[in-house]
Formats: C-alpha cells, sequence, structure tokens
C-alpha cells in the first residue's frame, strides 16, 4: 500500500529466518516453480515476525515482469501510541511509478515523454497516467493501508 501499487502483480520479500539463519521467500507460492524457488505464503507469514534488531534488512521484488527491486531497512521501533491507527507511514521519498509502465527503463522513458510536450507521445502518455503526474509528489499523510486480508479475498475474486 506505501508503494501506491495496488498487487497486480506476483511480489515476494526476500527475508533472514531468525530461526534457521536461512534466507525465505515470502510471497504468493507458485505450484511450478515451488520446487526449486520455494515460497512461503505470505498469507500465513506476517513478515513482522521476521524483523529483530539483528534483522533489520528485506529484499522485495514487485511485478516479476518489471522487476522493481526494493531493500527495506527497519531503522527503529517507535513506542506505540493507543491513539493512532497502525500501521502508518511516517515519511518517504518520491512518488511511486505507475503499474506497468516497463520497469526502470519504461519509467524513465516515461519521464522524459511526460517532460516533453512536443513528443508525439506526450498528449497519449499524459491520458495513460490520469492527466498529470508529479514524480516528485509525496506525502506520508495521504497514504493508506488496507485490510490485506480482504485485498486477497478480492484479488481471488472471493468476495
Amino acid at each position: 500500500d506505501a508503494m501506491g501499487w495496488l498487487d497486480d502483480h506476483l511480489h515476494a520479500f526476500e527475508i533472514m529466518n531468525p530461526a534457521t539463519r536461512q534466507r525465505d521467500t515470502i510471497g504468493i507460492p507458485d505450484e511450478d516453480w515451488q520446487d526449486e524457488f520455494p515460497t512461503l505464503p505470505g498469507w500465513q507469514i506476517p513478515i513482522g515476525t521476521y524483523f529483530s534488531p539483528d534483522n533489520r534488512v528485506t529484499e522485495y521484488l514487485y511485478d516479476f515482469g518489471d522487476s522493481w527491486e526494493h531493500t527495506a531497512t527497519l531503522e527503529k521501533v517507535l513506542p506505540r501510541d493507543r491513539s493512532v491507527r497502525y500501521p502508518i507511514c511516517v515519511a518517504g521519498k518520491r512518488r511511486c511509478p505507475p503499474e506497468d509502465c516497463g520497469g526502470i527503463y519504461g519509467y524513465e522513458d516515461l519521464l522524459r515523454v511526460l517532460a516533453d510536450p512536443e513528443d508525439e507521445e506526450h498528449e497519449s502518455t499524459l491520458a495513460w497516467v490520469g492527466g498529470s503526474y508529479d514524480p516528485e509528489a509525496f506525502d506520508p499523510k495521504k497514504v493508506r493501508f488496507d485490510d490485506p486480508q480482504k485485498r486477497w479475498r478480492t484479488a481471488f475474486h472471493e468476495e
């Protein structure tokens, strides 16, 4: 949710399992690849249980075709404030790239086209992104977190 993407694509976390000291992949298991790339079901494994002061980093891959690779680092754990509904986004930089824009190279091309009103693809690209797109825009107060179980049921048409 914090990224702004809607789980339209497969994604996975790779993180050190504190019990086994082996790297686990947490995401959506694929029966065809489970032997070669074993994946723990993300709906059963809360990734937060893997983080600790000694285990602070996870790799995150979103959209196996576009290959958006991220490193997420637990910087600190804040005291719980009972008046706050969690999770919350406390900071961030830049707007996420649009879904299906073609990975880092497609995104760079999209930004080039949007910055050039004379480009023959400018108008259609502007329409595709919804009329405007500021890559620098980011407001942590606008980040919303969906209920992951509801999101799962919706994604797999169980509602």
